[in-house]
């Protein structure tokens, strides 16, 4: 919990909302309308939790223009009640704020460069000519490789791995246990026998990229894997080596790409779906969850595949039925063939 307030009147000038209210009304948390009480300021985004408005304790609700009617409390005014909310969120983030400086227990290689005000915490490891930047932040028991570069104000959560000539932009954010750079799955088969390849590239992120707990991200086999600005993915996506993912897309949980994939701008992925490797992605692609691509889409729209969970009995039937779908094609072409015979010879 935080001791921060803030008046209304301050808020609504921060978020350029139009308020409905007394300005001097002063909130020190957020909460759902449901837990609400006095004190708090909550928000109405998704339609489906209007239903709550009306018996909101809150002590002001972040809502559209549409949503807004019949509050019983002060409203900010948005188009975007969401995105208010999001940035009203950092004011009461109770997360420790990081100190410059290097913690005793750091291992800093004497060629490493650190900007002045940068934190780095206990038993962090920073290899040779790595280079960490401004504000930047390195949590407890990290691991920053060899000429591995940060850009300023980013945050490395503790128990974060970015092996050798990583490159990480700026205000990015990496969430415990990602590990960033490992090598690629590659190697060569002789005879039923596997040989490592070594992995030459490079892991990229550009700037505001975001890297959910667990999430591995492979080192390019020549040329390097490439995350774009904004990108945002989420916790235990596995993104293979030589992957691009352009600027702004986002990835739910337990997404998988393979190799030398290449996805493209604002694209959004559903959880648990997966793209097999050496494809093409088009801008402004959406999967839904647990979608299977095995060949490019060019198109943007929204793609799904799989079937929906049913009860075991009927999922087993039409699981025969899937089977007898080539067979039924094909008695279909046969019966096509022999209606257009008889309509010939008539």
């Amino acid at each position: 919990m935080t001791d921060r307030s803030y008046c209304l009147g301050e808020i609504a000038s921060a978020l350029g909302a139009e308020l409905q209210g007394d300005p001097d009304v002063r909130v020190s948390g957020l909460a759902t309308l449901q837990a609400a009480g006095p004190g708090q300021i909550s928000f109405l985004a998704n339609p489906s939790y209007a239903k709550y408005l009306a018996d909101t304790h809150a002590s002001a609700v972040i809502a559209s223009p549409v949503t807004a009617k019949g509050a019983p409390t002060n409203v900010l005014l948005l188009d975007n009640p969401y995105l208010g909310y999001a940035r009203l969120s950092h004011w009461f983030d109770p997360a420790p704020v990081a100190s410059p400086g290097v913690h005793p227990t750091a291992v800093i290689d004497p060629s490493a460069t650190l900007a002045d005000d940068a934190c780095i915490g206990p038993n962090v490891v920073v290899e040779a000519e790595a280079d960490i930047g401004e504000k930047a932040v390195i949590g407890a028991g990290s691991i920053i490789g060899a000429r591995t570069r940060i850009g300023a104000r980013t945050v490395i959560r503790p128990r974060v791995t970015l092996a050798h000539d990583v490159v990480v932009g700026q205000r990015c954010h990496i969430l415990s246990g990602a590990v960033i750079g490992s090598d690629g799955f590659g190697f060569a088969n002789e005879k039923g026998v596997w040989h490592r390849i070594a992995q030459l590239g490079r892991v990229v992120l550009g700037d505001d990229v975001e890297v959910g707990a667990n999430t591995t991200i492979d080192r390019g086999a020549l040329d390097d894997t490439v995350i774009g600005n904004g990108v945002k993915l989420d916790n235990l996506i596995q993104i293979a080596h030589n992957v691009c993912i352009g600027d702004h897309s986002a990835m739910a949980a337990m997404v998988g790409i393979a190799g030398s994939t290449r996805i493209g701008r604002h694209c959004v992925f559903g959880g648990a779906s997966g793209v097999a490797g050496h494809l093409e992605i088009g801008d402004q692609v959406h999967l839904t969850g647990m979608t299977l691509v095995t060949g490019d889409i060019r198109e943007p729209g929204v793609y799904s595949s799989g079937t929906s969970a049913d009860t075991n009995r009927q999922w087993r039937k039409n699981a025969v039925r899937f089977r007898q779908l080539d067979a039924l094609a094909r008695r279909i072409k046969e019966l096509e063939k022999k209606s257009e015979g008889r309509g010939r010879s008539t």
